[in-house]
């Protein structure tokens, strides 16, 4: 079997970092893995020299039509059985317009739960032999559109344990972050963008406070994360007074050495496709406190490795932190909770051989493109 994986991202993360733990697995498992990425991404850095090939070609987004093109004459050149797109950017049309021209089958890796106009979705995803979507919330998404339920299928996203299971010692975070010695610390994993729902949090803890159930220096809350909302955010922060008790710390591609020493981890996203950050705190021993939206209720269950509230409702917000902040018997219960549902559910190899039956099913059953 060969398969021909086209990613466009230029980062090790999120969406590259689940291809990446594809091919690796695969590779494993003998299949044949051919990387098409732009020059310079990490990801084909990565792969480079590995028995996975790459192949860089430019991709320049979704306008970029000449990548049609290049993309068809590498699968005309390689040769694979199948095409395995996992970017948006660029590839969920244009590369699959370049597949079906090349007389390839091709699936498609969708990691986004925002919806598309009916009409549009039908269209686009109808070149796919398969959409494989990594959670159940975006696959009621795209049913929800007219797709056809036999093209969609489930393959959840996965996280390696290990690196996050031996955080730094306790006092070396706190050092590291500036965290008063007796502060409980929560943190929040995200881009600084509107639907993460960094808004939310800040005035869930504006209420507690004002309310008189979170005492000055009891909670630190860490943001880590970039993105065009920072200054607004920050702004916010300060005409609430929460300046002492929240930072934002920007990216850090260091997190495995300092999740497992929070508290519980927030994420109040409006909508999520899964939830990549959720699982690293799982997998750590973390408990999180998420929204009942998108694909996050497949990765946190409620009561069994964290607390689900409604998206949007800042005073269910505020109950769940003052409860996670309260009742250390409970953190100590999600915290086993959720390292279990790791093992169990998101493991690496679980992703790799539900990617593989679906490749094996489309191959033993002729599939066309």
């Amino acid at each position: 079997m060969k398969i021909l994986h086209v990613e466009t991202g230029m980062h090790l993360y999120g969406g590259a970092q689940q291809v990446a733990y594809l091919l690796d697995g695969l590779v494993r498992r003998r299949v044949q893995c051919v990387l098409v990425c732009p020059p310079g991404a990490a990801i084909g850095r990565h792969f480079a020299g590995s028995a996975v090939q790459v192949e860089e070609i430019p991709c320049s987004g979704d306008l970029d039509l000449g990548f049609i093109g290049r993309l068809r004459r590498a699968i005309e050149r390689h040769r694979p059985d199948l095409v395995h797109l996992h970017s948006r950017r660029g590839a969920d049309v244009l590369g699959g317009i370049a597949a079906k021209r090349a007389g390839v089958p091709a699936v498609l890796s969708r990691r986004v739960d925002n919806p598309e106009k009916p009409w549009w979705a039908r269209w686009k995803y109808r070149r796919y032999a398969r959409v494989i979507c990594i959670s159940e919330g975006i696959a009621d998404v795209l049913r929800s559109e007219g797709v056809e339920a036999a093209r969609i299928a489930v393959v959840r996203s996965a996280v390696d344990a290990a690196p996050w299971t031996h955080p730094q010692p306790r006092a070396s975070f706190l050092g590291s972050f500036g965290v008063p010695p007796n502060s409980l610390v929560a943190g929040v994993v995200a881009q600084l963008i509107k639907r993460k729902g960094h808004h939310l949090l800040l005035q869930a803890l504006h209420q507690l406070i004002e309310h008189h159930q979170l005492m000055p220096g009891a909670l630190t809350v860490l943001c880590f994360g970039q993105g065009p909302e920072r200054a607004a955010l920050e702004q916010q922060a300060a005409s609430l007074h929460l300046s002492d008790c929240v930072r934002f710390v920007g990216f850090r591609d260091d997190l495995p050495r300092w999740m497992g020493n929070l508290d519980f981890l927030i994420h109040p996203a409006l909508m999520e496709g899964l939830g990549v950050s959720l699982l690293q705190a799982s997998s750590a021993g973390v408990p999180v406190i998420a929204s009942r939206a998108g694909g996050m209720p497949e990765a946190v269950r409620d009561g069994e490795n964290g607390m689900l509230v409604p998206p949007g409702d800042v005073d269910a917000l505020a109950r769940a932190i003052r409860t996670l902040i309260s009742d250390t018997g409970l953190r100590r219960r999600l915290s086993d909770g959720g390292r279990a549902l790791i093992a169990r559910e998101f493991s690496v190899g679980t992703m790799v051989e539900g990617n593989l039956q679906i490749y094996r099913a489309l191959l033993d059953s002729g599939t066309r493109a």
